[in-house]
């Protein structure tokens, strides 16, 4: 790649400088500094986990940050860079300004032993170049009003309560229902600090968009304890027929099938409205199997976590398989030099791992984007290898290699970061 232009240079940005790399974020995509949101809502990015590239005048040309997370993967997890708040001001752009920051930020991972590095992304177009592989999808849904869902054993025993949602009254409620929703789930990253845990439960009416101020639904059993949340706003619409309310739901959270199917028997049954919009859901959520009839509901497909191998040995050892492997990988890896050639997978169903340097030939030749995108078990290596992305040695069936990349639990991030 070509070199940053004379005196443009990558560095860690001091936590001082971090207003500066927030201006350059509402630059890049043209954000407005709201002082009533920024009262209320925190700065969420750890200033000690802030980068950017410097112009020569002592300006930032770009800049980005990432979270420290530890992310669930198949069967354990591992350390994560989240990378986010990426952005180039529009008159520093084709300068390489991007690939710097991109590469300072793998470099730093590398030092802080992060096993790989994840995003959501704004243009999907940009970040495969740079090794990141699309490895989850979420769907979303437009449901209309009444939607009617197939009876779950118990759901008729459980409660919804309804209340204004508070962020100092229910933060900790709503990160402790979400951990617990998600655990299992490649992909599923919790809210670890107490900017991130506000972050999702303030409502600044800026964000609103013409609903009313967020409610908070739960669902409880018998003894009174919590199975599920929802925190939604409805948006007020009359048409010649009558009313015609909108139900945004921003996250809907549950422990089992009947919490699931009380939470979304309420959200689907509130007066005056006609349709609910969901918030991002799995795509083997348990509402999309509840659903008499789908169809209505419009499911859209859409890309959510990016995965990007920083160390493909130790990234691979720290997952489970769900079948018996004895596979060798040959990487290609153009910006990390160290994960590139091949390497040995051996591991039994849901058991040991072992991951070595191998020699000869590999069975599965693929670029690290391919591997990251069939990391969290939700990508195939049969479906890539069909689109070409992936090759195979001739005579090496890879099917069962990709069976045991593969994992039941459908993997997303229910937030984005």
């Amino acid at each position: 790649m070509p070199p940053l232009p004379d005196g443009y240079r990558p560095l860690a940005l001091p936590a001082d400088r971090a207003d500066e790399m927030r201006a350059v974020s509402r630059l890049a995509f043209a954000g407005t500094l709201d002082p009533a949101v920024e009262e209320v809502v925190p700065f969420s990015v750890p200033t000690d986990r802030l980068g950017a590239v410097e112009a020569p005048d002592g300006t930032l040309a770009g800049a980005h940050g990432s979270f420290a997370f530890t992310m669930p993967v198949p069967g354990g997890s591992v350390p994560c860079a989240g990378l986010t708040w990426v952005g180039v001001r529009p008159e520093q752009r084709r300068r390489g300004v991007l690939t710097a920051m991109i590469d300072h930020h793998l470099a730093r991972c590398v030092e802080r032993g992060e096993r790989v590095s994840a995003l959501f992304a704004a243009e999907t177009a940009i970040y495969g170049r740079f090794g990141y592989g699309c490895a989850a999808d979420d769907v979303r849904l437009t449901l209309p009003r009444r939607a009617a869902l197939r009876p779950v054993p118990g759901a008729d025993a459980l409660t919804v309560r309804l209340t204004h949602l508070d962020a100092e009254e229910h933060a900790d409620l709503v990160d402790d229902l979400h951990r617990r929703a998600g655990a299992g789930r490649p992909g599923w990253m919790t809210r670890d600090s107490a900017a991130l845990r506000r972050r999702m439960v303030v409502d600044p009416p800026a964000w609103r968009g013409g609903t009313e101020a967020m409610l908070l639904a739960t669902v409880h059993d018998a003894q009174g304890a919590a199975r599920g949340y929802a925190t939604f706003a409805r948006k007020e619409g009359w048409e010649p027929t009558g009313p015609a309310y909108t139900v945004r739901v921003r996250e809907a959270h549950a422990l089992d099938a009947a919490a699931t199917h009380a939470l979304w028997s309420f959200l689907l049954d509130l007066d005056l409205t006609s349709t609910v919009e969901s918030p991002m859901l799995p795509a083997d959520h348990p509402l999309l199997h509840l659903l008499v009839d789908p169809r209505p509901a419009g499911p859209r497909l859409a890309d959510n976590l990016w995965v990007r191998l920083v160390d493909v040995p130790a990234a691979l050892a720290a997952r489970s398989y769900a079948a018996d492997v004895d596979v060798v990988l040959d990487v290609r890896d153009d910006r990390l030099p160290a994960n590139a050639g091949t390497w040995r997978v051996r591991a039994t169903a849901h058991g040991d791992v072992e991951v070595t340097r191998a020699d000869g030939p590999g069975d599965v030749l693929l670029d690290v984007r391919e591997l990251g995108a069939a990391y969290l078990g939700g990508r195939s290596l049969t479906a890539m290898a069909r689109a070409g992305l992936v090759q195979v040695r001739d005579g090496y069936d890879v099917t069962g290699a990709a069976a045991a990349f593969g994992w039941p639990v459908a993997p997303v991030c229910s937030w984005v970061f």
